[in-house]
């Protein structure tokens, strides 16, 4: 019995410990509908987009994936049922799940318009159709720790300035800037506990720098959230959700994230976010895709081939938006964003982004 049982741990051992690499993901799949359950259905139903993007992701077989986009419930039954969808599709078996409801459709319960009325969607602490509304999900194939923090409860003033009218006066209402939450949706760290030890996923979506008037909220929110995400990696302390307090640790790492943000186009700030590319514990591999280099239009600045988002020149062109962004130790072995310049799967989702990877030696 002794040896048939250590027969069966090699068996099981072999296929994790044979593994030199990690490939880290994150992909905005724009998976938002109108009503929560609505995206359940489609799951359940297999609409062809949902089937696509899991192909997508199929195709590049990550071993942890941050989903941002995704309409998350409070008991994670759809996040579950996409899993299980890209188990059932796919060879991507990712069973692990991290993904609690962050700011996006939460209602603050204060009336941020100053319209006279609490509860409408600009009552929120982050802008979303309801309480879950194109939320965040990380997916992983190796287990996710309790030693996981989140930060939704920061305050917005203690990162960022104030927005403020053209004459100088406040654009909040007066008393409910001290409340104003930071994250739009969520800002995590968590702990993957991998064959070699732990592995850190910092996790984020800012705000989109647009949407707003002269006074830039949208744009100083989105600076101050990538601001948290400097001081963070600088060692700076914060207090979780939970009343702890957290930094982050030495152990190996990788930021995954959605930034809204492009260090060379767009309506973003551009210093917050050149200074995290460019912060001494991290670093950027700068992937590329074929297709983002055809798609590239005529008034881009940056290097088009890092493209990860495109949207139409009209607005605001193609942009750098999606990071996979590893610890500085760790060892890059590839990158790349999947943007074929013909793909009959990026044509079926319905998302402007495409997914971004980056392949690590095992720490």
């Amino acid at each position: 019995m002794i040896r048939l049982l250590g027969v069966l741990l090699c068996f099981f051992a072999v296929p994790v410990l044979a593994q030199t690499s990690l490939r880290l993901a994150t992909y905005n799949v724009g998976l938002g509908r109108d009503g929560p359950g609505l995206l359940l259905k489609d799951i359940l139903d297999r609409d062809k987009d949902i089937l696509a993007i899991a192909h997508i992701i199929g195709e590049v077989e990550p071993d942890i994936l941050l989903i941002t986009g995704f309409d998350n419930d409070y008991q994670n039954v759809a996040i579950g049922q996409f899993s299980d969808l890209l188990g059932a599709e796919t060879e991507v078996d990712v069973p692990y799940i991290f993904a609690p409801l962050g700011n996006a459709g939460m209602d603050s319960g204060l009336d941020l318009n100053n319209n006279g009325h609490v509860r409408d969607w600009a009552d929120s602490w982050g802008f979303g159709r309801f309480e879950g509304s194109e939320g965040m999900a990380l997916l992983s194939r190796f287990p996710i720790t309790q030693n996981s923090h989140r930060f939704d409860h920061i305050k917005w003033q203690d990162l960022g300035p104030q927005p403020q009218n053209p004459d100088g006066s406040a654009f909040f209402p007066v008393g409910l800037w001290p409340h104003l939450r930071l994250a739009s949706h969520s800002f995590w760290d968590v702990e993957i506990t991998l064959p070699s030890g732990p592995f850190h996923i910092l996790a984020a979506h800012p705000t989109p720098p647009v949407f707003d008037g002269e006074e830039d909220a949208n744009g100083l929110r989105n600076e101050a959230e990538i601001t948290f995400l400097i001081q963070y990696l600088s060692g700076e302390a914060f207090q979780d959700d939970d009343g702890n307090t957290a930094s982050l640790s030495s152990d190996p790492f990788a930021l995954l994230a959605d930034l809204n943000a492009d260090p060379f186009d767009g309506d973003s700030r551009k210093p917050a976010l050149r200074a995290l590319l460019a912060h001494p514990r991290l670093q950027d591999p700068g992937p590329t895709s074929e297709g983002g280099l055809a798609s590239a239009n005529a008034t881009h600045s940056g290097p088009a081939a890092q493209d990860t988002a495109d949207w139409d020149e009209a607005s605001s062109g193609n942009l750098r938006v999606d990071y996979v962004l590893p610890s500085a130790a760790l060892t890059v072995l590839g990158a790349g964003t999947y943007w074929p310049v013909e793909s009959a799967l990026v044509e079926r989702a319905e998302t402007r982004h495409r997914l971004v990877w980056v392949d690590v030696a095992l720490p």
